[in-house]
């Protein structure tokens, strides 16, 4: 199986150009889903960090944030704790979606879940959960984080642009097999720290609603 960029890519996705900005209808998922009828603002990590480096540059040393991210991060670790689990059906297949994470780093956050294939034929994904127009296809950059409170949606982190765009996220193949259990995981810049639950818009997968961020 393919694996995309891991955070330990988070000082180049800084510094990178990520998605673009703009202002995003909301949308309904499918199995469990609730439509945002608010205006969604897609958060700019870039944006945020530049900001933010602009401010330490007029502070002391004694006044950096410990918390924040530099070098190498470690992959985020698998965890057996699921905190929302969904049993679904996609391209006729049934699976069990189970999301087991999503935490905070500095000023990123990154989401965990597996895809379990609980039935007897292998599953075909094609691009279900990419950004084909990204050219990001067989990777889960299409999915995202929404706040329906503040009608902001959190795309995943990506450096570079089309056509060699990489996602700061998981790849995968096409077919997933009988039995097969997928662990995938997406960074994205943080919510505020007011923000302790979110909705996970997984596309052909649903949407899970008032997941808590740790």
């Amino acid at each position: 199986m393919r694996r995309g960029l891991t955070p330990g890519a988070v000082a180049v996705v800084l510094a990178a150009a990520l998605s673009g900005c703009g202002m995003l209808p909301g949308q309904q998922g499918g199995g469990g889903e609730e439509r945002v009828t608010t205006t969604l603002e897609v958060a700019d990590p870039v944006a945020t960090a530049k900001a933010t480096k602009a401010t330490e540059a007029t502070e002391t040393t004694e006044t950096a944030e410990p918390s924040e991210p530099s070098g190498q991060v470690d992959a985020p670790a698998e965890s057996e704790r699921v905190i929302a689990r969904r049993k679904v059906k996609a391209s006729g297949a049934d699976l069990t979606v189970g999301i087991t994470g999503i935490r905070r780093q500095g000023r990123l956050s990154t989401l965990t879940w597996t895809v379990t294939n609980d039935g007897d034929e292998r599953w075909q994904m094609n691009s279900d959960m990419g950004d084909t127009p990204g050219g990001l296809g067989l990777t889960v950059a299409g999915v995202s984080l929404v706040d329906p409170v503040n009608g902001k949606r959190y795309v995943v982190a990506r450096t570079g642009k089309y056509p060699r765009a990489k996602c700061l996220c998981s790849e995968y193949d096409v077919f997933t097999e009988a039995g097969e259990v997928l662990s995938l995981h997406a960074t994205f810049a943080a919510p505020p720290p007011d923000v302790t639950k979110i909705n996970v818009d997984l596309k052909v997968l649903g949407v899970f609603t008032d997941v808590p961020i740790s």
